[in-house]
């Protein structure tokens, strides 16, 4: 198997599903679920949320050329930004001699908290309950046996002093390993069966009981080494690590920078149906250092042979099981397509997504600027929006692009001089 195809983008979309479907030995009728009439239909969607009266498509592409710990792969990207899957997979295909990108994660675990109100002598009350740790994990470990059969489990509490404007708030973390799910239903509901013995232990009353999604104690990471010569040279290179390090120092820069990461990140948590909100909350306050202050996500060296290394580490809350993941026909194709088994893979796919993206807006920061990329891409709705054909779209975005006017005037009077043409 492999993951560079090359000439994949001139292909037509069934041409594109068989040779994916060849490239990564899956049947070409898993790519039946992506078709518009066959995905989800408005009867699932109503089981999913509420007041449905519709569902929302949105393009699915495939980045190549990923190897991820010495497999390759293809990567389901749900995205409307133009640019994102074609920048993933070309920063992808210059990591592929040094290796590709190596990843490892933590265990997967995640963090209810259970706030306590009222307690007359709140370090007391944080001493017994930790006295009280086991009792109070047996008694979560009973609300879930199946996870607890999979060696999953609360593993510990800790217990915190959160002082406000108010009083000072009790707040027991509940730790636990949930395995390949995301784990937000199974934490809480953990939460809420040991909240009225924690109240009565620390002698006051309980009122929320959720999880964080600050999953700090579920860490992703990735690291690959970028070839100088395919980035362009010893000055591209340079340059990439002064563009890279202003995001570092300044959080109005890291801001922008981290987007990139995300939009990578986001593309592949989408479409394999799992919720990008959470995974978006946990990195973003992952970015802010001990200091209190936002940062870059990522980080950027040139090791001894001159090439760029790239680094990232991310907390990524996914799953396999529950959710839109199971229920959703799209989401399983893209989960089927990718090869995973474990939720801990799928995350370190999606952090290597997020390191070449980053890597490749970094790039065209660092030389030709980030418009001519993007807006080579964007010219092809702006020339839909304005009404060219399929025989005229490339004619339209050519004119656009070399005019540098990627606007929708700009492609009427183009296709009205196309048309005025004998």
């Amino acid at each position: 198997m492999t993951s560079r195809l090359s000439g994949f983008r001139n292909l037509s979309v069934e041409q594109r599903r068989a040779r994916a479907a060849e490239a990564m030995k899956v049947p070409l009728a898993l790519f039946d679920a992506l078709s518009p009439d066959r995905g989800l239909s408005l009867g699932q969607a109503d089981h999913m949320a509420e007041n449905v009266v519709g569902v929302l498509g949105l393009p699915v592409g495939i980045a190549t050329n990923f190897v991820v710990n010495g497999r390759d792969i293809l990567v389901p990207m749900a995205t409307e930004e133009p640019s994102v899957v074609a920048a993933a997979s070309n920063l992808a295909r210059m990591t592929r001699d040094h290796g590709g990108f190596r990843t490892s994660s933590s265990v997967p675990l995640m963090q209810a908290q259970v706030q306590i109100l009222d307690v007359a002598d709140p370090a007391g009350a944080r001493v017994r309950l930790l006295s009280a740790a086991e009792e109070l994990i047996a008694l979560a470990n009973g609300q879930d046996p199946a996870l607890v059969r999979f060696g999953g489990g609360a593993r510990e509490i800790s217990v915190r002093l959160v002082p406000s404007r108010r009083q000072t708030y009790v707040v027991l973390h509940l730790v636990v390993d949930v395995r390949d799910a995301m784990g937000a239903n199974a934490v809480n509901t953990m939460a809420e069966a040991i909240a009225p013995r924690a109240a009565e232990i620390a002698r006051g009353r309980t009122l929320l009981r959720i999880l964080t999604n600050k999953a700090d104690l579920r860490l992703t990471r990735v690291s690959a080494t970028f070839d100088a010569g395919l980035l362009g040279g010893p000055d591209v290179v340079e340059n990439m690590l002064d563009a890279a390090e202003f995001a570092v120092a300044d959080p109005y820069r890291a801001a922008t920078h981290n987007k990139g990461i995300m939009n990578g990140v986001t593309a592949v948590v989408l479409a394999t149906g799992n919720d990008t909100r959470a995974v978006e909350a946990g990195a973003h306050s992952h970015a802010v250092g001990p200091d209190g202050r936002y940062t870059a996500m990522s980080r950027f060296e040139k090791n001894a042979d001159g090439d760029l290394v790239g680094t990232l580490e991310l907390p990524m809350p996914v799953g396999l099981v529950g959710g839109a993941t199971k229920v959703h026909p799209v989401a399983r194709a893209n989960v089927t397509l990718l090869g995973v088994e474990t939720a801990s893979e799928l995350a370190e796919i999606i952090v290597a997504v997020g390191l070449a993206q980053n890597a490749a807006a970094v790039r065209a920061l660092a030389t030709e600027g980030i418009q001519r990329g993007h807006m080579s891409l964007h010219a092809r709705n702006v020339a839909v929006t304005a009404g060219a054909t399929a025989a005229e779209i490339d004619t339209v975005v050519a004119r656009m692009v070399a005019d540098r006017s990627v606007r929708a005037d700009a492609a009427e009077r183009i296709l009205a001089d196309l048309r005025d043409r004998p």
